[in-house]
């Protein structure tokens, strides 16, 4: 499959209406983030309810972003894409229609399972066409551009846009809102960009390929070991709004500062996301992930959590240390480079473990803090999470392209 070779820290040409597409429908599934559990309790959702429907919700993430790789390298990244948009929007109109408006609690949780099946199907499969159409030398730039689209619509563009349609439209109406951000999105991804992707012979059945997203691990156990990593890069990022705006307040911030916080820090880990995949092409994807995202990480998460004490409070000063945080939080970016290239064949089936380990933190960090917060206390969880980065580090040096270099001269 021929690649399309680029120099310097940019976009890849022949895929850039998908990046934009990623973008846009990411914006649209990120509408609800920050508001839609409160809203719902508002409305007389218990706390376990509302628990209950997210861990679902990231249950099905989970389950869709290992589908992904396969069913991309299977039937194509468009196919792929275009099943995701499809789930996406079966269950936002069944979400709104049925289960918001009228308050069922079981419409809710059915239709919000079959939407979280939409988001990782849609920008999942387009990370697998990016790792089959870019040059080796150039991946980790394309990549930590995936991330800055992923990250930037669903985080960033998604809040900004949703704290300015809910005063507008309203909540049911601002999630309808979605389906014409995610269809816009859809229609750059999928109809503007026309790169050629060619679909893999298959060799058997249709389920065993599907079965190569585990079976993969067996074959190059160090598959398993970036999935593992892979987990740990983003597990402090769903275990944190679980516990630290408590503590937060502790120290005298509000929801509003800690809200701004937050999102400067996700700002900021959008732009590292393009540095470190730059730097990871220059100095090597292994040693970028080990030393600015294990190491990097592991440090940064104890001085932000303890930055309300060092620093007497100092709204700034908390400010710079999560920023910090957030920065080391893109070293792990070239990841998503190194597991696919690991294998000369079955890159599908590489990403879907990659991607499974995305989806996994999900519910993998509200359950570590869920679980340990009360032996060990905020304190405690911080450390737990510390510990995990260096373990991944560790993990790391144990990922190694045999054939392959990982640095541009």
């Amino acid at each position: 499959m021929e690649k399309t070779l680029e120099r310097g820290p940019w976009m890849p040409g022949n895929l850039k209406w998908g990046y934009l597409g990623v973008l846009i429908f990411m914006m649209g599934d990120g509408v609800e983030q920050g508001w839609l559990s409160p809203y719902l309790i508002e409305q007389g959702m218990s706390m376990g309810q509302s628990a209950s429907l997210f861990t679902v919700y990231g249950i099905t993430i989970a389950i869709s972003s290992w589908f992904s790789g396969v069913l991309a390298e299977s039937y194509g990244p468009r196919k792929g894409m275009a099943m995701g948009l499809l789930l996406y929007i079966i269950g936002t109109i069944g979400f709104v229609s049925l289960g918001m408006a009228q308050l069922d609690y079981h419409a809710m949780l059915l239709f919000y399972a079959v939407r979280g099946f939409g988001y990782p199907l849609f920008a999942y499969s387009f990370l697998v066409w990016i790792t089959y159409r870019v040059p080796q030398n150039r991946l980790g730039t394309a990549v930590g551009w995936f991330w800055f689209v992923f990250t930037g619509g669903l985080n960033v563009l998604g809040a900004y846009y949703s704290s300015w349609a809910l005063e507008r439209f309203g909540y049911e109406n601002t999630l309808w809102s979605s389906l014409l951000w995610v269809l816009i999105g859809a229609f750059f991804a999928l109809v503007l960009n026309r790169d050629k992707f060619q679909v893999k012979a298959i060799n058997g059945s249709k389920l065993r390929e599907l079965m190569n997203g585990l079976t993969i691990v067996k074959k190059e156990p160090k598959v398993l070991i970036g999935g593992i990593v892979r987990v740990i890069n983003t597990t402090a990022q769903f275990a944190f709004p679980v516990f630290l705006p408590i503590y937060m307040a502790e120290h005298g911030f509000d929801t509003k500062e800690w809200l701004q916080i937050w999102g400067t820090i996700f700002t900021a880990n959008i732009i590292f996301n393009l540095v470190f995949g730059y730097v990871g092409d220059k100095v090597g994807w292994q040693n970028t992930i080990m030393w600015f995202g294990g190491v990097g990480c592991a440090l940064t998460t104890i001085i932000f959590y303890y930055s309300p004490v060092l620093f007497n409070a100092s709204y700034w000063a908390v400010m710079a240390s999560g920023v910090c945080w957030g920065a080391f939080l893109a070293g792990y970016v070239p990841l998503s480079a190194l597991v696919p290239s690991l294998v000369k064949e079955d890159k599908g089936a590489a990403m879907a473990i990659l991607n499974l380990g995305a989806g996994l933190p999900v519910f993998i960090g509200p359950a570590i803090v869920g679980i340990l917060i009360g032996p060990i206390g905020s304190e405690g969880v911080v450390w737990v999470l510390a510990g995990l980065y260096l373990l991944s580090a560790v993990l790391t040096k144990f990922i190694r392209i045999d054939s392959a270099p990982q640095t541009l001269t």
